[in-house]
């Protein structure tokens, strides 16, 4: 009918969950890289990551009737095949389904090399590419290429693009890597005259903006050429994690326009700082445009998601 408003397409966005559970892990599974995470997570991170937040985090986004979740990686902490099942069991809880839900991998998921097949085999429904999005063997760069990224889901208006950042990296690090292979695929992706008009958004787990990215620690090594990519083809949003923090950055796109870059803190982290304590967004897209968004937080007390009671943190 003539006049009648159009709903405005939600969608909600987490991050750095690390859904913690480790009943009958063997310590023999934490040898090598695993044991500086393990020890981490006895000494401090199992007192500030609740799987309680998560778990009412999904009654939140079912009661509100999000239209698609999407969660920018660190599902586990240690990447044991425990963890990812554990993970998924919550997920599934999700009404949407796989196919209204997006998880790409974050570099806890790959914590060491079996991490990235751990993700793939039990996250595969929540990560797979629409059909005519895939990628043949002809497309790989090289060996060290993640032929199965990126990812292209479009719903309604929308196209979520989702890249792999998630590498095993030696002690002490956590920085990421798109790849070259990766990052050509993303510019035929973005340049694809089947996503013209489209709200492309652009999934991530690393900061690809701002000094975040350029830590040679914990940020995107190739950041630069990222943002090449960017540049050159332009895309309307590029949502991340990593950092634990609500973070606003831009990238320049083509003809002078700024690509707004979104981080999100931890949605299961407590901490007595506001602005750290769990949290999601949600992005309200209308005729092909973002118009709002607006976060959601954990209040433990009360075990509910509300609206952000303190704005600006």
């Amino acid at each position: 009918m003539l006049g009648m408003a159009v709903s405005p397409m939600r969608l909600a966005h987490c991050s750095d969950l690390h859904l913690l559970s480790h009943d009958g892990a063997r310590w023999l599974e934490l040898a090598n890289k695993r044991w500086i995470g393990a020890m981490n997570l006895l000494s401090s991170r199992s007192r500030h990551y609740h799987v309680a937040a998560f778990e009412t985090m999904v009654e939140d986004m079912n009661a509100l009737g999000i239209d698609h979740v999407l969660c920018t990686g660190d599902v586990t902490n240690l990447a044991l095949r425990r963890e990812f099942e554990f993970a998924k069991g919550k997920f599934d809880k999700l009404a949407n389904g796989p196919v209204g839900v997006t998880v790409i991998p974050g570099n806890h998921d790959a914590y060491v090399a079996e991490g990235v097949p751990l993700f793939q085999e039990m996250f595969g429904a929540y990560a797979t590419t629409d059909p005519g999005w895939e990628w043949a063997e002809d497309h790989r760069h090289d060996a060290d290429d993640i032929l199965h990224w990126p990812i292209v889901r479009v719903r309604d208006d929308v196209a979520l693009i989702g890249l792999s950042t998630s590498r095993a990296t030696p002690w002490f690090t956590a920085y990421g890597k798109v790849g070259h292979g990766q990052l050509e695929r993303l510019a035929m992706v973005l340049s694809d005259p089947r996503l013209a008009g489209k709200v492309r958004i652009v999934a991530i787990h690393h900061p690809p903006a701002g000094k975040r990215a350029t830590s040679r620690i914990r940020g995107l090594r190739d950041h630069t050429e990222f943002a090449h990519v960017i540049g050159e083809h332009g895309a309307e949003l590029i949502v991340h994690g990593h950092e634990h923090q609500d973070l606003t950055e831009v990238l320049p796109g083509p003809g002078g326009a700024m690509v707004p870059v979104r981080g999100i803190a931890s949605g299961t982290y407590f901490h007595n700082k506001p602005e750290r304590v769990a949290r999601y967004r949600i992005f309200e897209i209308t005729s092909g445009q973002i118009v709002s968004d607006h976060v959601r937080v954990w209040d433990r007390e009360r075990g509910l998601f509300e609206a952000n009671p303190n704005p600006g943190t």
